[in-house]
């Protein structure tokens, strides 16, 4: 899927920006959808310009309103995605992480325990999720490949 749309008059639509989730490639299938869903969510609590206006069908039912752009999946070893890790850090983007350690955990208070009982070097990242400019989400995600 390609970072740019095209709106309602068929007219290209790009972003100067990009959401890129990036996963750990020997992750379960359940995993990654789950990991995905998390880090996904915290970027519209932080960044509201990432999220759309509300859904409407043509009976007046109203939706709740979704990212306004593409999120791009990517996929990588556990040594690509430390160094995606260190360069997302480096570069002060927005970001969220999940750890192999969350997997135990059964909500948001001991998920967020689970991340501070670690120092940053020694996190067993299995997903990240960042936004930003264009060039400085695919500099982070560099090494990556799309998720299939």
């Amino acid at each position: 899927m390609s970072t740019d749309s095209t709106d309602i008059a068929g007219e290209p639509i790009r972003f100067d920006t990009k959401i890129a989730v990036l996963l750990r490639e020997d992750l379960e299938p359940w995993q990654r959808l789950n990991v995905t869903s998390f880090l996904v969510s915290g970027l519209g609590t932080q960044i509201p310009e990432v999220i759309g206006e509300p859904y409407e069908d043509a009976d007046g039912v109203g939706y709740l309103p979704m990212f306004r752009q593409p999120v791009m999946v990517f996929e990588a070893t556990k040594e690509v995605l430390v160094a995606a890790h260190a360069r997302v850090l480096s570069r002060s983007l927005p970001r969220a992480v999940f750890t192999s350690d969350l997997f135990a955990t059964g909500n948001d208070r001991d998920n967020r325990a689970a991340v501070r009982a670690v120092a940053t070097a020694g996190l067993d990242v299995v997903g990240l999720a960042v936004y930003g400019p264009r060039n400085g989400v695919d500099k982070v995600v560099k090494g990556a490949r799309m998720h299939p």
